[in-house]
């Protein structure tokens, strides 16, 4: 063998040319030649054994799909020779002597067979609750089977589906219909939710199916009942609703009721989930520190119950030993935060209470906290036009033998008038801006909307900003505009932006939320990237379109709040304080100046005010 890998690198030797006799006349292999040789050996083997691997997957993959519509066909089968009246699922809707999941093995695979039946109220004749009313809306079956194989690799599960109608004539129904509609935040229909429908009274029955295009489940031929039907309504990746029982402990009178069924009649029940959110909590001094172990209380304002007041979401919570407590698959709500520790006060947040948590979005809260003394006065100062975070805000709080003055934190810079024109670099006059193209910013004054002409409106158009400076480096944290809502016929996304920040002032990426720049800013509330940290100087890029010439979005607040690493925006607190009646001096050049009496206990307390302009 040692001959032959000899012979392969480096031919016959030639005779009369061998030094040292037998030994000189051939030679052996280097090591590195051996190496290569294995090499290139392991590269061809390997090559042709993943194509034969390859190859086999193919034909497994081939020869499952194969058997999965044999088995599908073999189902429909079944079905073709059932009585009309069997087909339906056992304890479903239809009722039926079929099983709504199932597992099969064929030739090795296992599959899973889910079956599914619908009663369909064909508009031919009418349909229940419309004109005219069909009394009987059950006029066929929808006949639907999906075969999946989860031991399968790569493999698509198959749909096939058919109507089955009956021989005779449809006869009067002692039925009803309930027909189920999923909405999201925006009020736009939900595809495929998951609809899990449970009748525990006579006949009990079990239904889980999903909705249409039109985020619509219509369950025609109920069996009427008062109360009877527990429907919840769940999506990957969404939140989920459900129906409650009245009279319950802990919530007699739920604000959503198990849904009544009436004979001959249409029972429409509405539910509203959209995409999860996240909410990272963080608990820390006025250094940045991490405070570990900070007990809150987290809590929105949806309603579940009423009389008493039940809400959906109201949870106890501790950050970890790094001071951090992540809250998933959160419901978009404005969510108030307690502190119920026993060791520390609270003397700060960013962003400001409650927070505002939309769909599909991540809310980074910072709980600034200190050990507890006697007494402790968090302060918020706020804008009363807009309701921001005020910065740059006095507060003298005096009392005999004490006297403290404060400063609150920067807070935010928000623009409401842009007539005075673009060429602005930096932002000296407050009513002006950069650049702008297709903006009319003088009719009215105040708003920013496309530019048109006797009442046809340009397609699209953007406005740059000036330059904001934040005097120092900063977070961006959250921006806003208003009006929240645009015309509808301005389509999708009317209103988008981007935003930029750099430390030199001159250098401009626009980038959207995830910090690219082929994104934007589409929610009139959203967090900005954390590519933006640590930055000093902002500029935001308005975006304009409409779908219609004869409307134009248009907008009249933008704002941006921003904080330093760890100081709230627009508070301050005063620590140590003996009881007794103080007096709070607030000021803040433009706005009017105020002066209140407050009386301090032993306790944490809190109070807000607003300053007008």
């Amino acid at each position: 063998m040692l001959y032959n890998l000899s012979h392969f690198f480096h031919g016959p030797r030639r005779r009369g040319h061998s030094q040292g006799g037998l030994l000189g006349s051939t030679r052996g292999l280097t090591l590195v030649e051996v190496l290569v040789g294995v090499a290139i050996f392991l590269i061809i083997s390997t090559g042709i054994y993943r194509s034969f691997t390859t190859v086999l997957s193919v034909i497994s993959l081939s020869r499952a799909k194969i058997i999965a519509m044999d088995l599908a066909n073999e189902r429909f089968e079944l079905i073709r020779n059932l009585p009309y009246q069997d087909v339906g699922i056992i304890g479903g809707l239809p009722a039926g002597d079929l099983l709504h999941a199932e597992t099969f093995v064929r030739a090795g695979f296992s599959f899973q067979a889910t079956t599914t039946i619908r009663n369909v109220d064909d508009p031919y004749d009418g349909t229940i609750g419309g004109t005219p009313n069909d009394l009987s809306p059950a006029d066929y079956k929808l006949v639907e089977i999906e075969i999946g194989c989860a031991t399968c690799k790569n493999f698509p599960p198959v749909f096939v589906n058919t109507h089955v109608a009956p021989k005779g004539l449809e006869t009067s129904s002692t039925n009803g219909a309930l027909f189920v509609r999923v909405f999201d935040a925006n009020g736009q229909p939900v595809p495929d939710a998951d609809i899990h429908v449970v009748k525990t009274t006579s006949p009990a029955l079990t239904i889980d199916d999903s909705t249409n295009v039109s985020g619509m489940l219509q369950i025609v031929d109920a069996p009427p009942g008062v109360n009877a039907y527990q429907i919840t309504v769940s999506k990957s990746g969404y939140t989920s609703d459900q129906t409650r029982t009245p009279g319950a402990v802990g919530n007699p009178n739920p604000t959503k009721p198990h849904a009544t069924v009436a004979v001959q009649q249409v029972t429409q029940i509405s539910f509203v989930i959209d995409r999860i959110s996240t909410m990272n909590v963080s608990s820390m001094d006025l250094f940045c520190a991490p405070i570990a172990g900070v007990d809150f209380n987290l809590q929105g304002t949806k309603l579940i119950g009423t009389g008493p007041n039940v809400l959906k979401y109201n949870q106890n919570l501790v950050t970890n030993s790094s001071g951090l407590k992540t809250v998933s698959n959160m419901e978009w709500d404005s969510y108030p935060i307690t502190l119920i520790d026993s060791d520390y006060y609270l003397v700060g947040t960013n962003p400001l209470l409650p927070i505002s948590l939309a769909q599909n979005s991540t809310a980074d809260v910072k709980l600034v906290v200190e050990p507890k003394n006697p007494s402790t006065l968090l302060v918020i100062m706020k804008d009363m036009s807009t309701g921001l975070p005020l910065s740059d805000a006095t507060v003298r709080l005096t009392k005999t033998g004490f006297d403290q003055t404060l400063i609150t934190e920067r807070g935010f810079k928000t623009q409401t008038d842009w007539s005075n024109g673009g060429g602005q670099s930096t932002s000296t006059d407050p009513k002006a801006y950069f650049s702008s193209n297709n903006i009319n910013v003088s009719n009215p004054v105040g708003e920013v909307k496309l530019t048109g002409a006797f009442g046809s409106y340009n397609a699209s158009g953007n406005l740059v900003s000036s330059t904001f400076d934040a005097s120092s480096t900063s977070i961006f944290r959250q921006l806003s505009w208003l009006p929240a809502s645009q015309p509808a016929a301005a389509g999708t996304d009317s209103v988008k932006m981007q935003i930029a920040t750099n430390n030199d002032a001159t250098t401009w990426n626009f980038l959207g939320p995830d910090g690219s720049a082929g994104t934007y800013y589409t929610s009139p509330i959203s967090n900005i990237s954390s590519a933006h940290d640590n930055t000093r100087f902002l500029r935001y890029k308005l975006f304009l379109s409409t779908a219609s010439s004869t409307f134009t979005p248009n907008i009249s607040d933008i704002s941006v709040t921003y904080s330093s690493e760890c100081i709230p925006p627009g508070q301050i607190a005063f620590t140590g304080l003996s009881s007794g009646t103080y007096t709070m001096d607030v000021s803040h050049i433009g706005y009017t100046s105020q002066s209140i009496s407050i009386s301090v206990g032993s306790t944490w307390q809190q109070q807000e005010i607003f300053l007008v302009p």
